[in-house]
């Protein structure tokens, strides 16, 4: 009676709700430590630099789920998402308590000082995040369809939260301080006093230190990793998972599979009798029998069975569906659709995760502090709406996806064209700009997160290899993208940074 009290269009929440907190294992500890950059770079030697030494350790830990995506494929009978997931959790774990220890060590390298025990245990953090790509997915895949959505949302939580924890610290506040300096200057043989005035940023103290914000990240971890073992060994959630390759061997319709929805042992296919067999639990134990008959041009289910267990809605559902399909046989992408999700997938997160972020603050900045604060906010926060969207609207074609995409790459366009006019871009000296551009940064956060999620639900559909190679194109999407603008910014130089203070 209590799961029945949780369920919601089909969704159980309690189940969701773990879903939602085992994501946000994903991304929480390396997106935590960049938006606790203002205060790092305070501390440690490499100052500004150290964002480049983050992405590059970033780049180099993507070597882990290029070895995990071989060794699926080339061992695809091979179910190892599930200790590879604690591995990888269990590593992100140890790293987080590390780093609340020795987050400020440092050490002598190539005649340099650098800061060793944060860039070290980023490397391993690094090793979580870009795994996670890979593995979390085709994990997902052992769970009804309309869990996905929540696993996005956690997954945007898990650069949301980390930013309001944040704010709430105080990290990146800071405030214009106008110094007057008196100078001794000779002029003709003759000394006098002379004032010069100069305006540079100060930052704001934290509220509260880098090792409890660090404290935070390992409880969030410490969270996703129970809610993991609770979706992997509770009986409670054993009714919410399907067997996705089993449905897609006997050509199972999607009305059917959605309403259905049951464990890989609920339901059976008697090829002789050309009909579907399905077996659900009643409250006492035991089993009634509800026969699915379907027809290569009709449905049409016709039985009874125990009404406590949801049967009779049940079987008017299937049945009205069933009018609605003309063939037994779910419509399956075709490899050209399949190759174009793909190389989407591989572009829309080249843009969100790889180019975007590096050139935020070329972008912002010329507007001023507030605009940029507000843009980073609030484009946070449209992710995970992105994804709770998706529970009721998804783009389920190539046709409204590419638009989609296009749609993002067309905001982003206007975003990178600010950046690249930094520090004076148009209407940086008016509110319009100032609201544009924050405007432009929540739109393009929205449509580009958007479209992955939907690329990745219509993918769930194809099993477990599908989602496999999405998690596989997203890395490497956001692999290029990353290094393309890493040398646009650090080595041709396209981008100036505004005066924060100007």
């Amino acid at each position: 009676m209590s799961q029945d009290l949780c369920q919601v269009r089909g969704t159980n929440l309690l189940v969701a709700l773990l879903v939602v907190l085992f994501a946000i294992s994903s991304w929480v500890d390396i997106n935590g430590m960049f938006v606790e950059l203002p205060i790092l770079t305070q501390k440690l030697p490499e100052g500004w630099n150290l964002p480049s030494y983050m992405a590059v350790t970033i780049q180099i830990a993507n070597i882990a789920p290029f070895v995990y995506t071989a060794v699926r494929t080339v061992r695809p009978q091979c179910n190892i998402e599930v200790p590879v997931i604690y591995g990888i959790i269990g590593i992100g774990i140890l790293s987080c308590f590390l780093l609340v220890f020795f987050w400020d060590a440092t050490a002598v390298v190539a005649g340099n000082v650098h800061s060793v025990g944060l860039l070290s245990l980023q490397f391993f953090l690094a090793l979580v995040d870009c795994t996670s790509s890979v593995a979390y997915l085709p994990f997902m895949g052992a769970f009804k369809r309309q869990y996905l959505p929540a696993f996005y949302v956690g997954e945007g939580f898990s650069g949301l939260l980390p930013s309001l924890v944040a704010l709430a610290q105080g990290a990146g506040e800071m405030r214009c301080v106008n110094e007057t300096i008196m100078q001794n200057v000779t002029v003709n043989g003759e000394s006098a006093m002379e004032a010069s005035f100069i305006v540079y940023p100060m930052y704001e103290t934290p509220k509260f230190s880098i090792e409890i914000f660090f404290g935070f990240l390992f409880s969030m971890l410490l969270i996703s990793c129970i809610s993991f073992s609770l979706l992997n060994f509770w009986p409670y959630v054993k009714k919410e998972k399907v067997d996705l390759e089993w449905e897609r061997s006997k050509g199972l319709p999607y009305q059917v599979s959605m309403l259905l929805s049951p464990s890989a042992e609920s339901y059976e296919l008697d090829s002789s009798e050309n009909q579907i067999r399905f077996l659900p639990q009643s409250s006492s134990g035991q089993t009634d029998a509800l026969q699915l008959e379907m027809n290569s041009q009709s449905q049409l289910l016709d039985s009874s069975t125990d009404p406590g267990c949801g049967g009779a809605e049940l079987a008017d559902s299937v049945a009205a569906e069933g009018e609605e399909t003309t063939s037994i046989q779910r419509k399956l992408v075709t490899k050209w659709e399949y190759v174009v999700f793909l190389l989407l997938t591989a572009w829309v997160n080249g843009l969100a995760n790889g180019t975007l972020p590096s050139i935020q603050t070329f972008s912002c900045l010329p507007y001023g502090i507030d605009a940029y604060h507000l843009a980073v906010t609030l484009s946070t926060i449209a992710n995970p709406v992105a994804c709770f969207c998706l529970f009721f609207v998804q783009a389920k074609s190539v046709r409204s996806v590419s638009a989609l995409s296009v749609l993002g790459s067309v905001l982003a366009a206007y975003v990178l064209y600010t950046a690249a006019s930094s520090p004076s871009p148009p209407l940086s000296r008016h509110a319009l700009g100032s609201a544009s551009v924050v405007t432009a940064w929540v739109l393009v956060v929205f449509f580009l997160t958007y479209t992955k999620i939907s690329i990745a639900a219509i993918l769930r559909e194809e099993g477990r290899r599908a989602l496999l190679w999405c998690g596989a194109f997203t890395q490497i999407g956001s692999l290029v993208g990353a290094l393309v603008t890493f040398v646009v910014v650090n080595i041709y130089g396209v981008f100036q940074q505004a005066d924060m203070c100007a």
